[in-house]
């Protein structure tokens, strides 16, 4: 009976969650001492009910078009886990004689790999465990950016392009975006890259990192409409107040996971009770994280390598890290992919530096432009206004 290799998926997929998955077995399947290569069928749940998917033999015109699909090809979980689920995932990695596992997640999953890592640690048994990151909010500690991001910056930012495009063309409201992002504002800031060529972007942009004033929003808002009809604001999901409170009551809650309120609704109708002009609301939500055609292409290229590398690493015999990456330079860009200790990366949460956000609280700065401009791949198209 030969060794075998485990992937696992965990928490909200992105648009190139597959594309490290892809990398993933690519590299699995160059290494023919593996008998299996397996995946937990809808993350540590589908491996604590021994519901293994068989990857090894799939073919390669198959395997590629995981680059193209988003969502989890093999499905993910959001599993609140004790230690007795512990002990009993590693019974099952036993039985199925897995000495290596793939963990392809955000905070909460790298966590989960961490306890899981330990767990093999203190029974003694040879088992190799590795992260792969994945967020599409950007909020994993140490490296300097997660796949999944660069594909939801894109989207945001040309989404709000076209937003921004559609109100300048009829200037009659103010329109607020939402963007994804619990406590960090990163996907909300990259909107600011939809007017870093010929202007076309929001006007106001507020991040989860400043405490959200009602009666100061209320005053920009005032402020822009005495020069301009037509206004967009992007809007953090996890706007919170003075008192750390978020904005709106949240719909739903379990664990990490929280259903937010509608913001950019909320928001919306301020403008219209406070200063009586029309105003509405845009939630992208999921789309923001599923769009093929606005992925970023070095978003897919980077989750690929990350998964090929974390393959490697254990293979090798290295458990109990995570791929990193760290840039070397930004023009021309230029990353180098690194492993760090699975401690340093467990439950927490990568918030926006001060450095990038500006004074007023409202925007972002160039410093931030700079560092994320070459995440998305390419240049946003230019658009044209005779108006």
């Amino acid at each position: 009976m030969g060794d075998n290799l485990l992937i696992m998926h965990g928490g909200g997929p992105t648009a190139v969650i597959n594309a490290s998955l892809y990398g993933a077995i690519r590299e699995a399947k160059q290494h023919k001492e593996l008998e299996h290569i397996y995946a937990a069928k809808n993350g540590t749940g589908g491996l604590l009910r021994e519901e293994l998917i068989e990857l090894e033999h799939i073919p390669e015109e198959k395997l590629a078009l995981l680059l193209q699909t988003p969502g989890s090809a093999i499905g993910t979980s959001r599993d609140q886990l004790e230690q007795e689920e512990y002990d009993r995932m590693v019974e099952v990695l036993q039985k199925y004689n897995i000495k290596y596992v793939l963990m392809n997640g955000g905070n909460g999953t790298m966590d989960t790999c961490g306890k899981l890592y330990k767990t093999c640690m203190q029974k003694g048994l040879d088992i190799k465990v590795m992260g792969i990151p994945k967020t599409m909010d950007n909020d994993i500690a140490i490296t300097d950016h997660s796949p999944g991001f660069g594909s939801a910056a894109k989207y945001i930012a040309q989404s709000v392009k076209e937003v921004c495009a559609d109100v300048k063309g009829l200037p009659i409201h103010v329109v607020v975006i939402e963007a994804s992002g619990r406590n960090a504002g990163w996907i909300t800031a990259a909107s600011a890259m939809a007017a870093d060529k010929d202007g076309v972007g929001p006007d106001l942009i507020y991040l989860p990192e400043r405490p959200f004033d009602e009666d100061k929003y209320i005053e920009d808002i005032k402020r822009l409409l005495e020069k301009k009809k037509g206004i967009v604001v992007v809007a953090s999901e996890g706007l919170k107040n003075a008192d750390g409170q978020p904005i709106v009551e949240p719909i739903f809650k379990v664990g990490r996971a929280t259903y937010f309120g509608d913001v950019s609704a909320h928001l919306a109708n301020l403008v219209i009770k406070r200063l009586g002009y029309k105003a509405r609301s845009e939630k992208p939500g999921l789309l923001g994280r599923a769009s093929i055609p606005l992925q970023s292409s070095v978003d897919r290229e980077e989750a690929e390598l990350a998964g090929k590398l974390a393959c490697e690493a254990v293979l090798n015999g290295t458990a109990g890290k995570m791929v990193a990456f760290r840039r070397v330079s930004t023009s021309p860009y230029k990353m180098e992919p690194f492993l760090v200790d699975i401690d340093e990366v467990m439950m927490y949460e990568r918030t926006m530096p001060d450095e990038y956000i500006n004074e007023e609280g409202n925007g972002v700065t160039e410093a931030f432009r700079e560092w994320c401009r070459p995440l998305l791949g390419h240049e946003l198209p230019e658009m044209i206004s005779f108006n």
